[in-house]
Formats: structure tokens, sequence, C-alpha cells
């Protein structure tokens, strides 16, 4: 028998918010630790905790503010969870009194912070009484401000000296859903039309994009389950049309999609054009996502598990006419979706994933014939995984040319610059795109 979420009570969900954390902060992903969430508290906890960790940096602040001495980690995550959800009360998702007596009621309730729940209510109600001289005290705390480790933001200034604020502001806000429609089943305007008849409005974006006024689950999608649209960012959408406009080759193309699951990109590939699509994969669990969009989609792409870097073990040594490489990396774009990567990531891994990225396009070029293309995107705002990469690699490899951007894909931006939150070109995931043309011998 399903739990209806109206009859769970707060105090449990802010408990498992809490472990959450807890667990997150141990280097479990959201993803992962959500999975751990008993399934009838997974929606309200999901919320609590995305709002938890967008505010996150004023939390641990307020706690520093209001005890200078941490308490033991399940105490602490408790702690901060309830001061993220309530210090700015116009955005609280529940009354603040309530949100406290609840924290307070979920620390009673665990065997882990019964001890603590004395010290949790002193500091919550102190909250309550001192609230706005504690948050100005904290205004002056850049991570409290901005909600990003301090390396992180440090990073941004440096690359991004003119909009480094505009980028951390846009990770604080909620990401739209957007589809991507498989115009060779319907059209935009048909697919407007059919969501119109349902009763929601959206907006086309780009070529074959559209983005929905508010989120539905995915199983009540229009024409989800029957391969129509897919979901997937307006700035994701970009890589398929950029790897293959204008490119051609007798016989139809034959494409690399590497680094693939879970099969978005593959599939938009097959949408555009007649090709015939290798899409590897290196965790053979990853790689039955791939299967299972392809069947959703009624297409049937090569999946091939195996390691990217190591073309020796899974390549038949015919040359591929396009190679699109998303290669792994920080994730630091896409942190309004999974707003756990700032808290996860340390500022080591941004060299150690560049050397990854660095060794893929190695070893990716000779698989490709002259005159083809490999696009090299990440979905990254870090120079370090874009415009730096991509740099290195021209000037290790004399005979790749960087192609620009076609201008009715990417308005308002010059050629490779990617695409960066809150954007010109609309409300897009940060990703950095560089299209390379390898020149005949």
């Amino acid at each position: 028998m399903n739990v209806s979420e109206a009859s769970i009570p707060l105090w449990r969900q802010l408990q498992a918010a809490a472990g959450m954390l807890q667990s997150i902060r141990g280097g479990v992903s959201g993803t992962a630790a959500l999975e751990r969430v008993a399934p009838e508290l997974r929606p309200g906890v999901q919320a609590l905790i995305f709002h938890v960790l967008r505010s996150l940096g004023r939390a641990q602040a307020l706690r520093q503010q209001l005890a200078p001495r941490k308490a033991p980690p399940p105490a602490d995550a408790l702690l901060c969870t309830a001061l993220a959800l309530a210090w700015q009360e116009q955005d609280a998702p529940y009354e603040v009194f309530t949100l406290v007596n609840q924290a307070v009621e979920a620390a009673k309730r665990s065997p882990d912070t019964r001890q603590q729940a004395s010290f949790i209510n002193a500091c919550l109600r102190r909250f309550l009484r001192e609230r706005e001289a504690l948050v100005a005290a904290t205004d002056g705390d850049p991570v409290a401000r901005w909600n990003h480790p301090t390396w992180w933001i440090e990073r941004l200034r440096k690359d991004w000296p003119d909009r480094w604020q505009q980028i951390l502001a846009a990770n604080n806000r909620h990401a739209p859903m957007s589809l991507r429609v498989n115009t060779r089943r319907t059209s935009v305007a048909a697919y407007l039309q059919t969501l119109a008849d349902a009763g929601l409005r959206a907006l086309p974006e780009g070529p074959a994009g559209i983005k929905l006024e508010r989120p539905r689950p995915v199983p009540e999608i229009p024409g989800f389950a029957d391969g129509l649209v897919s979901v997937q960012d307006g700035a994701a959408q970009l890589a398929a049309p950029l790897l293959l406009t204008g490119l051609v080759a007798p016989g139809g193309l034959r494409v690399l999609d590497a680094c693939a699951a879970p099969g978005g990109k593959t599939a938009h590939l097959f949408e555009m054009a007649d090709c015939r699509v290798t899409a590897l994969e290196i965790d053979a669990q990853r790689a039955q996502r791939i299967h299972h969009t392809m069947q959703r989609l009624g297409l049937q792409a090569e999946v091939v598990v195996g390691d990217a870097a190591n073309p020796a073990s899974w390549w038949d040594g015919q040359l591929f006419d396009a190679i699109l490489l998303d290669a792994p990396c920080s994730a630091s774009g896409i942190v309004r979706r999974h707003p756990d990567v700032r808290w996860l990531r340390r500022e080591t891994d941004i060299a150690q994933l560049g050397a990854i990225q660095a060794r893929l396009l190695k070893v990716l070029w000779p698989l490709l014939r002259p005159g083809g293309r490999l696009l090299y995107c990440t979905c990254s705002v870090f120079k370090a995984e874009g415009q730096d990469q991509a740099q290195t690699f021209l000037a290790h490899n004399t005979n790749a040319v960087l192609l620009p951007s076609p201008g009715h894909l990417m308005p308002g931006t010059g050629a490779n610059e990617g695409a960066v939150p809150d954007n010109p070109n609309g409300d897009h995931d940060g990703f950095y795109f560089a299209l390379f043309e390898k020149r005949a011998a």
C-alpha cells in the first residue's frame, strides 16, 4: 500500500534529508544517497535535499555562528538541514516555526541524534530569535553568499571575470525541463499542439527543442513512452547538429559516440541523419541504459562495452567519419540539476579529469578519417576542461582545424564558445563545444 506524501510526518522527511546530507558529505552522490531512502519518502526528500544543497554554504556559516564547535556528524547534518531550509523565510518550503519544531522532533526520534536534541533545539530557537543579525553576520562570507566552495568560486572568477557572478547565481536556480522532439516521427509544431491538447504549456527552443512551462514526471509526458520526445537540456541538444550539419560521406556516415551512456546524444545522431553509430561505454551497467533508450525510440545502435582510451580492445580498424567525444568532466555546468556536485568535487579533480580528457582526444583522433570531424564537449564551465583543453590539442595536432560553430545553432556566441548557464542563447546548462576537422594529408 502506497503512503501518500501528505500523510508522511515532516520530521521523517527531515531525518531522511539529513541522512542524505551526511552521505553526500562522505562522498556519496546524491543519486546513490536517494536510492537508500524509503521509496514512499523519496519525492518529498528529494525536493528538500535539493533546497538544502542550494543553501548549504549559508547554513554552514550560520551553524558556525551558532555553534563554533561542530556536533557529531548526524546532529550537524540535521542542524544544517534545518538552517538551510529556514534561513530565508520567503523561500522556505514550510513555515519556519514548523521546520524548527519538526527538526527538533526528528532529533528526538533518532538514536543517532537523541543525545543532541537539546543542543539542536537551543541552536534553532536562538536562530529564530536572532535570525536577522545572524544572517547579516554571514553576508560577507563568499561561500555563504554564493553557496559554492571557495575554490570553485575563485576558479570561476579567474575563468570568467565578467560573468562569474552570473554563472553562480544561475547554478542556484531551478533548471527548466527541456524536451527534444524526434523529428523523424513528428514536428515541433505538431508536438506543441499535442502538449496544448493535454493542457501543458511550452515554448519552442532551438531546432528540435521544447521547454515546458512546468516540469512534469517523465511518465506523464505525452508521447515519451512511444518515442516522440526525449528529455534533454537545450545545450546538450546542440551536440548532434554541431557534429553532423553539412557532413556527408559516400554510403552514409560512420559515427563513433564515445562515452555514450545514457544514449541521449546517440539517439539524436540517428534522428538527424542516416548513419551507422557505434555507441561506446566503459560501464556495462550504464551501457544497458543505451539499449533502453534505443528500444524506446525504435532505433538500433551498435552498443559496445569498452574503454575509449584503449581502442585496441574494441576498434575494428575502420576509420570514422565523425566522432562525438562527450568526455568525463567535473559536471560543473549541470549544478542546477545536480546540486550535490559542487559539494562532492575537489579542486584536485579538475587536473585529474583534464588528464583523462587529453588522453581521450589523443587516442581517438587517429580513428578519424581525413576530412572527418571530432566534436569535443564537456558539461563544464571551467576553462581547464574547455578552451584550455582545445588549445592544447590544436598545439599538438597540426592536422586539426577548429571550425566555427554555425550561427543558427548557437546565436550570440563566438566560435566554439560553448553555452554557459543563463547565457544569451537561453536557459541552458553549462556546456563547452569544440568542433575539429582533420586536414587531408
